[in-house]
């Protein structure tokens, strides 16, 4: 019996950490092997989307395995992964209506990579191989994930490995809007700096430019001031270069929509999903594409020259399709609308005025709070404080799981607080969540101001 870290022979996230063990999870709860009880305020990583225990997505799993847990996707097709692409393909913006499905985000994004490279190879176009993302991005851990992503912190020791890639600004109007400038002008001037970047390279040599529409873990639900991203697709389709919108984390309607990106009113070449799209009860991500690029592969060379072993895997397939089933049917993406701007409100009722909260920002049931040391200045506190993992254990201790991040304004300095709950999150326990919030956000901070 494994009783903790002694006896242990997981290489874990953190080498010193020690962990309580799960014992079990129900609705917005989980539980540890002592009885504590955890309110799930940021679904993990914003995954578990409709809680712990959902009978509906256990019993699809448990059928598929009855069925047939696995086979190779390049010997078989499977109902749940054609029935999942053809939900998420009615229900998806525009023309992106094919989905390739791996086993999470990163394995996403590097699909969405090397299907845009052969794209242009397929048109003929090979000079075409620059991708264009935005510092303070994150896009994944795999190591083209990670050079398109701007999270300096993550990307640092790997640095001699990673793909060149360009980074320009993020739509990050809490920092970076200027005195007398309306949101407006700053959004076109930040969106502009793409073509800056796309005629520095040369415009026949970038394929694609990336994107999170609601920026997740690494600046804090952060959303793109209004018009920003259609000067960003009006750019794309200019040059002629693709848009691939990264949504793992804020698609599947985290953000009050199926797709993230529907609020902004566009539609991109690629788009990445993940995390929502299983739940957290299967490992489950996907690429989606138009039909004019899958018509360029299926018409060319007929090969997309990129798989994995577990692409398509039935039974994952299987507890996404009862997700999405979940999120479109019982009309939990609307849920998520609704409770999310009770919980942004409750949020600027309780910590608006706080001194030490500088922005309360987000779409639906993803929320980010940006800890400043001086409200007025923006002034951050020094990242030697450690503020954001204060915050994180003082939080736990207090039965509620959140996740804050270091290093939101460059990689370097600032805190933030990220927020994602289940979408079955009820009102009293929104309560919960913002009361338990503040009271370890006091306890963390206040003590750093006496000293």
């Amino acid at each position: 019996m494994i009783k903790g870290k002694k006896d242990s022979a997981v290489f874990p996230r953190h080498c010193h950490s020690d962990l309580p063990f799960l014992a079990s999870g129900k609705g917005c709860y989980l539980y540890d092997s002592q009885g504590k009880q955890y309110l799930d305020g940021s679904g993990g990583a914003a995954v578990s989307c409709l809680g712990h225990g959902d009978q509906e997505v256990i019993a699809a799993v448990k059928a598929q395995l009855d069925q047939a847990a696995f086979a190779h996707n390049s010997f078989f097709t499977s109902t749940p992964a054609e029935l999942l692409a053809k939900r998420l393909a009615d229900n998806a913006p525009g023309d992106l209506n094919r989905v390739y499905f791996v086993s999470g985000g990163s394995e996403a994004v590097e699909a969405s990579l090397k299907l845009a490279r052969q794209y242009f190879v397929e048109k003929g176009q090979l000079q075409r191989h620059r991708v264009i993302a935005r510092k303070q991005s994150y896009h994944g851990n795999t190591v083209g994930a990670l050079a398109t992503g701007g999270n300096e912190w993550r990307r640092a020791t790997f640095k001699p490995m990673l793909p060149e890639t360009s980074h320009i600004a993020p739509c990050y109007a809490y920092r970076n809007l200027q005195a007398g400038e309306s949101e407006d002008d700053y959004g076109q001037r930040v969106a502009n700096e793409l073509e800056v970047e796309i005629l520095r390279l040369g415009a026949d040599c970038v394929m694609g430019f990336i994107a999170e529409p609601v920026v997740g873990a690494t600046l804090g639900a952060v959303a793109a001031v209004e018009g920003y991203f259609k000067r960003i697709r009006e750019i794309c389709t200019q040059y002629g270069i693709l848009l691939i919108l990264d949504e793992v984390m804020c698609g599947m309607g985290r953000t009050g929509s199926l797709f993230a990106c529907e609020v902004d009113g566009i539609v991109p070449d690629i788009v990445t999903i993940a995390k929502g799209l299983g739940a957290g009860y299967q490992p489950l991500g996907a690429m989606m594409c138009t039909d004019e690029i899958y018509n360029t592969i299926s018409e060319g060379s007929g090969f997309f020259q990129h798989g994995h072993t577990y692409l398509a895997h039935p039974t994952a397939c299987a507890a996404g399709l009862a997700v999405v089933n979940a999120l479109l049917d019982r009309q939990l993406v609307l849920r998520c609308k609704h409770q999310g701007e009770k919980l942004m409100q409750l949020l600027n009722d309780k910590l608006g005025q706080h001194e030490f909260v500088g922005d309360i920002r987000g779409r639906g049931l993803f929320v980010g709070i940006e800890i400043v040391q001086d409200k007025t200045g923006k002034t951050p506190f020094d990242p030697a404080l450690g503020v954001n993992k204060k915050i994180k254990s003082a939080a736990f201790n207090n039965g509620l799981i959140c996740y804050p991040m270091g290093g939101t304004i460059d990689g370097k300095s600032g805190d933030h607080i990220l927020l994602a709950p289940p979408f079955i999150i009820d009102d009293n326990q929104i309560h919960e969540l913002v009361e338990k919030l503040s009271v370890s956000i006091n306890s963390s901070l206040y003590c750093e101001k006496s000293a």
